[in-house]
């Protein structure tokens, strides 16, 4: 029986990513941070190991015997103007983690990255997004997440050799989103709250469907190579929309000038407490819809109805005390 090792298991992504395993018959052990975390995977045949991924020294215990790691805990960072320090701990963590796979043998490690080291195409080519495109370390000033997200995915990148490959999710909505990443979003939508719209397209994807991508890659994918893994490309006005015919709620009705955007963008970046949404306030001009053809051709990923994945998010909210029904 194959032995994965699921490093995030507590959170959105690697929730659903143990379950799945766990549902295809695998052994699965996980790795938290705290004692007695779960995330939204209670109840399930999970091996739990603590560890931080800052302290390469007491990583081995579940590292060892572990056939392919999931490495869906990538270093987060929160503050928009420490980019330095951002991108050296999530390389260092990084580099712990490829270190622990190399010393235990591990034969398959699935790094999940994200859309934003997922750049757009050249000028003049008039094409979608793709695995070909790369985020321009210093093309957005200020913005920690970025700059640690690129320098962490060219860590697997440099390292894969037979063994890693890196999968990038665009966003991520379904049921599960124990921590509110997205689903805040989702929620203001559902509640009536949203009364603007910006003008900007994005890709939006099952958190499950996710999840069954890290799965065939770690049978079929190709090391050292990235796949976006995405749904359905539409406007963020669209999306809105969607949700406002789901919840019953008036649409909202008015553009939000990008300009205001950017004003938020520069008081975030000089008030303390701020700071967090900085770097994705400044790339609104950058979202884009992406071409998930590869992820479609090497993996079978085909994506379920939007509408499934936001009425099983906003059930799941409901359910689980973020009330957003009258």
């Amino acid at each position: 029986m194959t032995l994965v090792l699921v490093l995030g298991a507590t959170g959105f992504i690697g929730g659903h990513i143990a379950r799945q395993a766990l549902a295809q018959g695998w052994r699965v052990r996980a790795l938290r941070r705290r004692p007695g975390a779960v995330g939204a995977v209670t109840g399930e045949g999970i091996d739990w190991f603590e560890g931080d991924l800052d302290r390469a020294e007491g990583l081995a215990p579940a590292f060892e015997g572990a056939e392919i790691v999931f490495h869906a805990a990538g270093f987060y960072p929160v503050g928009a103007n420490r980019a330095p320090e951002a991108t050296a701990r999530g390389a260092a963590q990084t580099r712990n983690v490829l270190e622990a796979c190399h010393r235990a043998g591990v034969a398959r490690l699935v790094y999940t990255s994200t859309l934003s080291t997922i750049g757009g195409p050249p000028p003049g080519e008039e094409r979608l997004a793709d695995e070909r495109d790369h985020y321009l370390p210093g093309s957005l000033p200020g913005s920690a997440y970025y700059e640690c997200k690129y320098a962490m995915e060219s860590e697997v990148l440099r390292a894969a050799g037979n063994s890693a490959l890196v999968l990038n999710p665009t966003a991520v909505l379904g049921p599960g989103d124990v921590h509110l990443s997205l689903a805040r979003v989702l929620l203001a939508a559902a509640r009536g709250q949203m009364g603007f719209w910006v003008r900007a397209t994005t890709n939006v994807v099952d958190v499950r469907d996710v999840a069954a991508g890290h799965l065939r890659a770690a049978e079929v994918g190709r090391p050292g190579e990235r796949t976006i893994l995405g749904g359905h490309n539409l406007t963020v006005r669209e999306l809105l929309e969607r949700v406002a015919r789901l919840t019953g709620r008036r649409p909202p009705r008015r553009e939000l000038p990008l300009g205001v955007l950017d004003a938020a963008a520069f008081l975030a970046s000089v008030i303390p407490g701020l700071a967090g949404g900085i770097g994705h306030l400044r790339a609104v001009r950058r979202w884009q819809g992406y071409n998930t053809a590869k992820a479609e051709r090497d993996l079978g990923l085909t994506p379920r109805p939007l509408e499934d994945t936001l009425r099983d998010a906003l059930d799941w909210l409901e359910a689980n005390g973020h009330r957003w029904r009258p």
